[in-house]
């Protein structure tokens, strides 16, 4: 009896699978959201922005550039959120998370500017696209801070 499916207790994630997870998802939902602000010209920059850098073609430009950047910002976002693991996860509170999405968001607009072709330098860029970027990366640093955070806080308890 006791060897039923039913009775059988499912093993919980471990702490990395889901740190992993919540990076993967996190990098999925924000830059599809980010897609659509730059379809629909809240944003001068799309998710290919990551594959500016390199010499790949014209074909980066259009619609596969951006779901490979989709792809890859979701790849990236894992190490992002194992850095936020290790510097802020025992913070149980949304401003950790707002905190984090800004500086990403400083980073990749001004230190990274010299190594994207395609962005415009931080004070030729027009409004728009400088209020929907933080508000995206604020947004992606609050999904992945609070969710961090909070499922740290339960495996404590």
């Amino acid at each position: 009896m006791e060897n039923l499916e039913q009775n059988k207790r499912e093993q919980p994630m471990s702490f990395n699978g889901t740190v992993a997870s919540i990076g993967f998802f996190g990098g999925l939902i924000w830059s599809l959201v980010g897609y659509f602000a730059f379809f629909f010209n809240f944003i001068r920059v799309g998710p290919a922005l990551v594959l500016m850098p390199f010499a790949l073609g014209d074909w980066k430009n259009g619609y596969i550039g951006q779901l490979v950047g989709i792809a890859l910002i979701s790849v990236i976002s894992i190490p992002i959120s194992f850095l936020y693991r290790y510097i802020l996860a025992s913070f149980n509170s949304i401003w950790p998370g707002i905190g984090f999405g800004f500086v990403l968001w400083f980073i990749v607009f001004y230190f990274l500017n010299p190594i994207l072709p395609g962005l415009k330098p931080l004070v030729d860029l027009d409004l728009n696209t400088i209020i929907t970027g933080i508000c995206l990366y604020v947004l992606y640093g609050v999904f992945i801070g609070y969710s961090i955070s909070y499922e740290y806080s339960e495996r404590l308890k």
